[in-house]
């Protein structure tokens, strides 16, 4: 198929939409389907420099079309959907709703995915229109949570053949083959010891606070904070600095490419969401989310001691995770002394966590997107 991605993200840039925009592409194309994305802004990109940020090695076509702060990305949209049809593109792709409006009233076939509730003054009347118009239509959620809090606040209803549920994914080939903790941490340079990793945003809710006091608790362990925004990431920083601990360190953002290395010296992988999280675009998300770095964990093969919020149990469960009450830092030190003191108990999480997460690859969650996509509306 001819599918034309039409994106918000900007690209390049370090924020999760964008990475998982790129790895999305990147798997509709290495299932043989000409891809052709499409974002916001003026300045193009080499490929060599995506593929370093972005983990990505199967080249797709990227253009880059204007988007003004003041049309809130309408034009951009109305000028992405006008491409698709010249191009005839079998299927629009897209996270952005009003892509998604404008394809439908083209003509074209769409799916569109869905990461949050939409937000906003007219956000359940736009909805509505796009589920209201004609045309071949599939909506895509990335958990089952999300479609059930969609369809509550916005007072709607999807046909089960028009919705589909496919949390986010992970590329498998990049995790096989990692060396062992010690050797990871010896290949990059880091000191020996038992070492604990936290990757990802460093938004209100993703635990950093109590990462810290995690840390004060357990000086004889070493902590790996990897990401964040190079302001934020500086001032924890002078967090950790201005609190005397010599026994975490902070890497700023590291690029996708180099990250399973990172990862793989970790004992134990850090996922402590609060009861509220924040989006990278705002909003709570706590109920709701599929994080990309869930799956990097799995994929990993190392214990994860995760918070436990109930949306994560559509893909995590005892056997392959170590749980605890959100914000229970007394809680999250009981599991992770248990982990420390446990070694048996990590090596039966870590591989659990990697056989479960191999039905979880990015070409494997594509695929079958697509063939459900083509089974209701393409024959």
């Amino acid at each position: 198929m001819k599918i034309t991605y039409i994106a918000p993200s900007k690209i390049p840039s370090t924020t999760a939409n964008s990475i998982q925009v790129m790895k999305v592409c990147q798997a509709l194309t290495q299932l043989g389907h000409e891809t052709h994305l499409f974002v916001p802004g003026n300045q193009s990109q080499p490929w060599s420099e995506m593929e370093e940020q972005y983990g990505v090695h199967t080249p797709f076509q990227i253009a880059w079309l204007p988007a003004h702060h003041i049309t809130r990305k309408l034009d951009f949209a109305w000028a992405a959907v006008r491409q698709a049809k010249r191009n005839h593109s079998d299927v629009v792709y897209t996270r952005l709703l009003w892509a998604a409006i404008f394809a439908l009233r083209h003509k074209l076939p769409v799916i569109l995915e869905m990461h949050e509730v939409p937000s906003g003054r007219f956000a359940p009347r736009l909805y509505r229109h796009y589920l209201s118009l004609p045309g071949k239509r599939l909506t895509v959620f990335i958990t089952r949570a999300l479609q059930i809090e969609i369809e509550k606040s916005l007072s709607v209803r999807h046909l089960p053949a028009e919705a589909l549920i496919a949390p986010d994914g992970v590329d498998l080939e990049r995790f096989d083959g990692l060396p062992a903790a010690p050797a990871a941490r010896e290949a990059l340079g880091f000191p020996e010891a038992t070492t604990a990793v936290y990757s990802g945003g460093f938004y209100p809710g993703r635990g950093l606070e109590i990462l810290f006091d995690l840390a004060v608790a357990f000086p004889q362990q070493r902590f790996l904070w990897i990401g964040g925004q190079l302001t934020v990431m500086k001032e924890w920083h002078t967090k950790v600095k201005a609190g005397g601990l010599t026994n975490v360190t902070l890497t700023g953002f590291i690029p996708n490419q180099k990250l399973p290395l990172y990862l793989a010296c970790a004992d134990v992988l850090l996922m402590p969401y609060c009861l509220q999280v924040a989006g990278s675009s705002g909003g709570d998300i706590a109920s709701v989310t599929s994080p990309m770095k869930l799956f990097e964990y799995m994929a990993c093969g190392r214990a994860i001691l995760c918070s436990d919020l109930p949306v994560l149990h559509e893909i995590l469960n005892t056997a392959n995770a170590l749980f605890y009450p959100p914000d229970d830092l007394p809680a999250m030190k009981i599991a992770f002394s248990r982990l420390l003191q446990e070694p048996q108990l990590c090596s039966s999480l870590g591989h659990q966590a990697r056989q479960d997460v191999i039905k979880f690859s990015w070409k494997v969650r594509m695929q079958t997107i697509l063939e459900h996509f083509s089974a209701q509306f393409m024959e």
